[in-house]
Formats: structure tokens, C-alpha cells, sequence
């Protein structure tokens, strides 16, 4: 079985599962997964469902004719914000197949023809009077007429489960009432490449010499030795704006991504520098900082020139690129005199995890971003992996055997660590890490700000509910995110379970108060209503009852139930003016309204609330445990290491003239051992005095042995 092949029998099994589990359609999980991924690429911007399928009657208005046009969508994506003002429409294909289907290039030009006729359909006044006005296609129709005027740019996406041959990915397809149109095709091959690599952009060559207007001048910048190679390169302010046109936010590195969602508008100080001062950009600006795979230079008469980019990855200087691509409406003439310098560094894939962050990292000071923006190496990741590595959950009531949750901080983890192993391995592997213990870091951010009763956030998307739960974390983590322990980590998990089971619960509610759609939304809030309530009690809910049984508590789930028929209530009837329900789900006025309105819970779900003075007081016990448990293995070491070791300190730090009298003393006792034994405190004295001359440059077999 080749790799394709079974990852489309996972792939499948995957979105059928969760679909059965949850109630829903096959296409909705589908599309659910789908937008996910869209949205971390730097695709679309928050993915929303609104499926229509039909037909409709278009006049020509050449010869009168009346043509009958099939039309069909699946979700939308509409993005105004930082002036990159994106309608994105996407029509999925999710298909049930025992093996790899094959799509040619007739069906791919068929998906895309109802795409098209449904944003023709949509601009009809005549078709958005005859749609049913509440269907999910005509208030996305209605959504489409008012929004027109703002929309620059069109994309087509088909998501589909089948395999081309095409590479379809941001092929121009002409304008739309003077408005450029792409069309995208995410196939089972480039979702394969996705979800095991994380690398979505094969096709993200970006030719200067035959698409952008020419070569630009470039100057090696790196000697033989170094690690990476260097490049400082000047491109015309016209070219780069063009090249953010076609690409968009995909050309942003994804944590950089994150921190524009975060941070606000295009910048009005570049804006008026392009406007009043075009010829003063250069010295303005700082420019960009840039990484890609590979670069084609040419020599020429004149220097080094720059003519193709792949994969390109603009890691400082996104809103610089943004109010560029903005300055295409307003002055395009004058940006056609602007000028921006950039620095180029060639990443292998191989490093690309650990060094593009830190180039983010370290480009990105001068604008205080915080280091909790550049996240997937930011300690608290690092430390959540491995406690998930590390900690068995309980098997549970329903359980066989202790296994782990996978936290995935980079794309790709999971499928590397399973795909490396032979089938008994694996088989091994999946009993460790079953598929369903498996989530991610958005997974991580959308539940923790659930529980911090910030649905509206959590309704913005993946990637904005992640910028704003890293800013929290940079806020929170300290000095060594002491809080951030093993017990922080189980009721991550508890959450995870309540949360997962929460959606469950709504789609199985289909029988009585759910009325299908926004569920998402309705989970969200449901849950935050509940904490909410809870905390308002003085109370909190048991979170380590629910790691212990590794389940949701049918009287949590009793008081969700209620909590997420009264979101739905709220969500489905906007406040007047706003029309659209998803954009109502994003305002702070929509979570206000639920959060004031009172609930009546059944008596179980009060009776099993636990104090928060106790849940606290679990958290403190436990940490105390751990430093009792390190400091006895420490005191363990130092006798185990023996006399002759710790006289060896004591020579090597009296030598250096390292040691205080409080050291000399301790230490002289640790060489007395066994017939001197020290105290806890003296043993926590030499461990500090023992750290202090290992940084002086002290080393010795017994260290090397202990680490």
C-alpha cells in the first residue's frame, strides 16, 4: 500500500468517525476540517459554513435567452480586515471510496463553473428575492450584495478528496466587475502534503521575471562558513504589492500572520510615506525580513540579480507588505517610486521548524512583539509536549489500558511519529496514542479561552483565537511559568474531553432543541455560559474527577445541555441591524447577552461543584509534592556521588576563589560523608553551589553520568 493510499483510507475513516460521533454530515466535518487547515495556511481567513445546491434561471442580457445554470457552495471566507478585502468561496467534495478516486480536468472545470454561477446568482437582485430569505444560501447572497463594494479580490477554492493532475493554485481566471479572480484546488495529494509536512506551498514560486516586471539586484551577504545563506536585495514597491495581490496572507510566515490578526490596521504612518513622500520610503522604512527554499540568481553586467523565489515567507514586515498592496487602490502611481529593501535568508526544510521562529523572533523586536507571539517554540509548547509525551491518563471507567494525549505544537508531529515505524510499531504506537487523545495547538487555544468565558474570541477563527490566547500566555508565563505544572496540564486535558464531548451533545440534540448550523459557535458559548455561572457561585466545576474518569460528567452534561440551547437562542437572533449570524457570534455584545440572561441547573450539577479553595489547594499540594520529590532525589545524588566527588568541588572552587564561607563549610561536610551526613538545607546549599561552579566551567564524570 503506498503512502497515498493509506492515508486516504485514514483521512476518510477520520472525517466519517467524527461525523458519526457528532451527529453530523459527512461534508460538514469535511468542511470543518477543511477550513481548519485553510485558515493555518494563510488561505481564507475564518472559514464559515453556508452550503447551497440548486439551479437558477439567468437572463442574457446579449439575446435575451434564458440559460438554466447549476450552482453549489459549500462556505465562504470574507476578510476585510488590514485592507486585504478577500471574498473566498469554497465548494468541498467529500466522496466515501475504497480507493483513490481520480479527478480530471472536465469535473475540476465543472466544480469550479457552479462556483462561478453562484457568485453570479448572488448578484442578482431577481435571485436573492426568489431564495428562501432564511437558508444558509441566501443570507451568504445577501452577505455577498452588501459587502461587494469592499471585496478587492475573489477566490475559488475546491476542496476535494479525490487526486488530480492539475496544480491549481492561484491561477488567475480574470476579473469579476474589474475585481481579480483565482482559482485554488486542494486535492488528496496537497492535503497529504499538509497534514504529514505542514507544507501546503509546492506551487509557491514566485517568478519575477515572468510574472512581477523583472529581476531585482541583489548582494550576497554570507562567507564560506556560514550556516545559512544571505542575501540583502531592494524591490520596487509596485512588485512587491503585486506579489502580496496574488498570494495574499499566505506569503506570511503563520506566527507573523497571527500577530497582524491581533494587532489592528495598516500602519497610517507607511500609508502617508507611499502617499506625500514615495521617494523617502528606502530610508523610512526598515524593510522586510524574509526566508524561502531556494532562489534562482543570475550574473549579469551589472551585479547579481534576483529572478524566482520559492516559497517565500515574509517573517517581518507583513503590515509593511500589507499597506503596500492597500496603496494599489489609492496610489498606485506613486508606488511605482517606492522602494524596499529586504533581507533574504535560504532556510532548509529540515531547519525550517526551529529557525524561521527565531528569525521571526529576533526580526520582529523593534515592534515589541512578545515571544508568546512566536509560539510553537515558546517554552510553555515545549513544556506541554512534553508532559503529553510523558503523563498516562487514566484508562477510565470504559478503558483497557493507560494511554497518552498527543499534543501536536507543530504540524506534522503525529503523522511523523506514527509514519516511522514498522506495522507492529505503529500497532504499539496507536494503543500509546489513539487518534482521539490526539489535538493541536489552535485545539489547545480554543478550549482554554472557552473556559475563560471568551466565546466571541474563540468565534474570530483558529488563527485569531490563538493570537489572542499567546498574548495571554506571554502575560501569564513569568519567569518560568511555575503554574504552567503537570495539574495545569490534566485539566487542559479534562477541558479538552468536556469540550469534545460538548459538541457531541449538540449535534445529538438534533432530535429536539438543535436546529443545525453554528455549532461551533453554540459549543463555545455554552460552555462559557456555564463557567460563567459557576464562577458567579463561588463554585467550579470538578475538572479532576474528569481526568481521573476521562470523561464528561453526566451532570456537566446535563447543565451544558441547557447552557447551549439558550446560545443558540441568542446566537440565531441578532440584535437589530445585524443580519448575519456567524459576524453576531464574533461581537462581545452577543456573549453579554447570553452571559446576562439567568439559567435554571438541575440540583446533581450544583451538588457536584467543588469549592475553588479546594481546587487551588490540589494544585499547591501537588507542587509541593513535586519539590519534596526533587528535593529528596537531590539529597539522594549527594550521597550517592560520594565524598571524593564533592571534595573534588571543594578543591576545584577554592582554587577559583568561588566559594563563600557558607560554601567552604557545606562543602567540606559533603567530603566528610558517610560520617557526616547534611541537612535538607545543606544539601539544597551544595546542589546551588554545585550549579554556580558548572557555570563557572566546572565538569566532572559523575555530572556527565547524572545528565
Amino acid at each position: 500500500m503506498d503512502g497515498l493510499e493509506e492515508f486516504h483510507q485514514q483521512f476518510q475513516t477520520d472525517i466519517m468517525g467524527t461525523a458519526t460521533s457528532e451527529g453530523a454530515l459527512q461534508e460538514e466535518s469535511f468542511f470543518e476540517l477543511i477550513g481548519d487547515m485553510l485558515n493555518e495556511a494563510g488561505e481564507i481567513d475564518t472559514p464559515s459554513w453556508s452550503r447551497h445546491e440548486g439551479e437558477w434561471k439567468r437572463r442574457r442580457i446579449e439575446d435575451a435567452r434564458t440559460l438554466t445554470k447549476s450552482i453549489a457552495v459549500t462556505g465562504y471566507s470574507i476578510g476585510t480586515e488590514h485592507e486585504d478585502s478577500t471574498l473566498s468561496l469554497i465548494l468541498t467534495d467529500f466522496r466515501y471510496s475504497d480507493t483513490v478516486r481520480e479527478m480530471g480536468s472536465p469535473e475540476i472545470k465543472s466544480l469550479f463553473g457552479k462556483l462561478v454561477e453562484f457568485l453570479r446568482a448572488a448578484r442578482s437582485e431577481e435571485f436573492r428575492d426568489a431564495i428562501e430569505e432564511t437558508s444558509d444560501g441566501a443570507i451568504l447572497c445577501d452577505l455577498i450584495a452588501r459587502k461587494w463594494s469592499q471585496i478587492d479580490r475573489i477566490k475559488l477554492i475546491i476542496a476535494t478528496t479525490a487526486s488530480t493532475k492539475a496544480r491549481v493554485d492561484a491561477f488567475s481566471a480574470g476579473e469579476v466587475d474589474g475585481k481579480n479572480v483565482t482559482y485554488n484546488v486542494w486535492d488528496l495529494k496537497r492535503l497529504r502534503k499538509y497534514v504529514e509536512q505542514g507544507q501546503a506551498r509546492e506551487d509557491l514560486v514566485i517568478d519575477l521575471e515572468k510574472d512581477f516586471g523583472g529581476s531585482i539586484p541583489i548582494l550576497k551577504a554570507f562567507g564560506s562558513d556560514a550556516a545559512l545563506e544571505s542575501y540583502l536585495a531592494v524591490i520596487n514597491g509596485d512588485q512587491l504589492a503585486n506579489i502580496y495581490n496574488k498570494w495574499g496572507a499566505r506569503l506570511l510566515e503563520s506566527n507573523v500572520r497571527s500577530f497582524l490578526q491581533a494587532r489592528g490596521n495598516v500602519n497610517r504612518g507607511i500609508r502617508d510615506t507611499i502617499i506625500k513622500e514615495p521617494h523617502m520610503f528606502l530610508p523610512y522604512n526598515n524593510g522586510i525580513t524574509a526566508t524561502a527554499d531556494a532562489v534562482k540568481i543570475s550574473k549579469t553586467a551589472d551585479g547579481l540579480v534576483l529572478s524566482s523565489v520559492e516559497n517565500l515567507q515574509i517573517v517581518n514586515g507583513g503590515q509593511t507588505t500589507a499597506s503596500l498592496h492597500a496603496a494599489m487602490k489609492t496610489a498606485s502611481e506613486q508606488l511605482k517610486n517606492v522602494y524596499v529593501q529586504m533581507k533574504l535568508n535560504i532556510v532548509p526544510k529540515g531547519q525550517s521548524e526551529d529557525v524561521v521562529p527565531k528569525i521571526s523572533e529576533y526580526a520582529n523586536t523593534q515592534n515589541k512583539v512578545n515571544a508568546a507571539d512566536f509560539f510553537s517554540n515558546h517554552p510553555f509548547h515545549i513544556r506541554m509536549e512534553e508532559f503529553s509525551r510523558k503523563i498516562y491518563a487514566p484508562a477510565g471507567e470504559a478503558g483497557f489500558q493507560d494511554t497518552k494525549w498527543f499534543y501536536e505544537r507543530a504540524r506534522g508531529q503525529y503523522a511523523d511519529a506514527r509514519g516511522n515505524k514498522t506495522l507492529a510499531e505503529r500497532k504499539k504506537f496507536d494503543g500509546t496514542y489513539p487518534r482521539s487523545g490526539h489535538f493541536t495547538k489552535t485545539d489547545l487555544a480554543k478550549y482554554e479561552n472557552s473556559f475563560r468565558c471568551e466565546p466571541h474570541i474563540v468565534s474570530l477563527g483558529a488563527q485569531k483565537n490563538f493570537a489572542n490566547f499567546a498574548k495571554s500566555i506571554g502575560t501569564r508565563w513569568g519567569k518560568e511559568g511555575v503554574s504552567f505544572d503537570e495539574t495545569w496540564y490534566k485539566r487542559l486535558v479534562s477541558k479538552a474531553i468536556v469540550f469534545r464531548a460538548t459538541e457531541k451533545l449538540v449535534s445529538a440534540a438534533a432530535e429536539t432543541w438543535y436546529e443545525g448550523g453554528y455549532r461551533a459557535n453554540i459549543v463555545t458559548y455554552g460552555l462559557a455560559k456555564v463557567v460563567s455561572d459557576v464562577t458567579e457561585m463561588n463554585k467550579a466545576i470538578d475538572l479532576d474527577r474528569v481526568w481521573r474518569l476521562q470523561r464528561n460528567l453526566a451532570s456537566l452534561a446535563a447543565a451544558l445541555d441547557i447552557a447551549c440551547c439558550e446560545a443558540q437562542e441568542v446566537i440565531l437572533n441578532p440584535v437589530a441591524g445585524m443580519r448575519h449570524i456567524g459576524e453576531w457570534a464574533k461581537k462581545e455584545a452577543c456573549w453579554k447577552t447570553l452571559k446576562d440572561r439567568e439559567l435554571e441547573y438541575p440540583d446533581a450539577f450544583l451538588d457536584a461543584l467543588v469549592n475553588p479553595e479546594d481546587v487551588r489547594s490540589v494544585a499547591q499540594d501537588a507542587r509541593e509534592d513535586r519539590e519534596l520529590t526533587k528535593d529528596l532525589i537531590g539529597e539522594s545524588w549527594i550521597i550517592e556521588v560520594g565524598a571524593d566527588f564533592w571534595q573534588d568541588v571543594l578543591n576545584w572552587g577554592s582554587e577559583k576563589k568561588a566559594l563563600s564561607p557558607m560554601d567552604d563549610r557545606v562543602l567540606s561536610i559533603c567530603a566528610a560523608i558517610p560520617s557526616k551526613i547534611p541537612s535538607a538545607h545543606q544539601a539544597k546549599t551544595a546542589l546551588r553551589c554545585l550549579e554556580k561552579l558548572k557555570g563557572l566551567g566546572y565538569t566532572h564524570a559523575a555530572l556527565e553520568a547524572a545528565e
